[in-house]
């Protein structure tokens, strides 16, 4: 099982792939997707578009996993999450993938066991979990992980759910 996970974001968007064979899960990929805030938000999610289609097509996953924005203090950035987010659930779709989206609080407790775990507990039960030499950087990275390890635990529950709709 191939998993890509997704902090979205417009001007940095986190990916991560991880695999697991049996019970063994392997770190393949992690980074940012960046755009310059500088062009109009149409350019910025059409390059946004093309860097996710071209790691789709890489690593060819089983699933996307992507952090739902659930509150966002900042109306523009909350929509440019959004808008971000929307890219990538049809990008994955159309690379074959099923979606699954997963709370903040969901990826928390399913990778340090507490809803309530802060940006540096989370990059340091990435790096134990994944056998890493160092936690992931920047935090988007890790925080993408951390989705699609989310979506390993979560897996059997959620694939009996999507059929179900």
């Amino acid at each position: 099982m191939l998993v890509m996970g997704i902090d979205p974001g417009l001007s940095r968007c986190g990916y991560g792939v991880v695999r697991q064979k049996g019970r063994v899960v392997e770190a393949m990929a992690a980074g940012i997707i960046r755009t310059d805030k500088r062009e109009p938000i149409p350019r910025r999610l059409h390059e946004f578009q093309n860097e996710l289609v071209e790691l789709l097509d890489a690593y060819r996953p089983d699933a996307v996993a992507i952090e739902q924005v659930l509150f966002q203090v900042n109306v523009r950035t909350a929509m440019g999450v959004g808008q971000a987010s929307g890219v990538a659930m049809a990008a994955a779709v159309g690379a074959g993938a099923e979606v699954f989206e997963y709370s903040p609080t969901q990826i928390k407790k399913a990778v340090t066991g507490w809803g309530g775990a802060d940006k540096e507990q989370m990059g340091k039960m990435v790096q134990t979990l994944l056998g890493l030499p160092r936690p992931l950087r920047p935090a988007d990275a890790a925080d993408a992980v951390a989705a699609a390890l989310c979506h390993l635990a979560h897996r059997p529950a959620a694939s009996r759910i999507q059929a179900a709709m």
